[in-house]
């Protein structure tokens, strides 16, 4: 593997969150303030996806206070804790900047009412098992033809035996 790749490889989250443009989605990110972390929760629409790898992003866009705020997020950054979906969107764009000119009700996506609020993970990386290479044996040594070993299966079996109750009598 080339050393960027491997790299980079390593910066990769094991799970990612299934998002889709036009859902919209509480992203849960840590704030330093000082020498303290907090956790902000960022709720809006999912206007934008872009890239791939571990410069993927996903730009969510609310309205806060009569003014329209957009964040861009990288999906593989330490700082984006968990994203939690709260309502499957119908978009039928893979970029929503139609959003930006609308205002109120207007400016959200109909809802896909069929769909179940899941979250799913798409698993990006799986442990990489490095495979070694086997060992060669050295020239020098002959090959010593064995037998195959002979295997023996045992196969323990378990019969029902009566079990007869002693009945203890006291005498009086």
């Amino acid at each position: 593997m080339d050393i960027i790749k491997s790299i980079e490889h390593e910066q990769l989250k094991n799970k990612i969150p299934d998002l889709h443009v036009g859902d919209t989605i509480k992203v849960h990110q840590r704030i330093k303030e000082g020498n303290r972390e907090r956790i902000q929760v960022f709720e809006g629409i999912i206007i934008k996806k872009q890239g791939g790898g571990v410069n993927a992003t996903f730009t969510v866009r609310r309205v806060a206070y009569g003014v329209g705020v957009e964040k861009t997020f990288l999906i593989h950054s330490p700082m984006v804790e968990k994203v939690e979906v709260v309502r499957v969107g119908k978009a039928r764009r893979a970029k929503l900047y139609y959003l930006r000119d609308r205002v109120g009700k207007s400016a959200k996506t109909k809802e896909n009412l069929g769909a179940r609020i899941e979250n799913k993970e798409i698993t990006v990386k799986e442990d990489l098992v490095e495979e070694v290479p086997a060992e060669v044996a050295p020239e020098e040594a002959p090959a010593v033809e064995t037998e195959a070993p002979i295997i023996e299966e045992t196969v323990d079996t378990v019969s029902e035996e009566t079990v007869e109750e002693v009945k203890e009598e006291t005498a009086e």
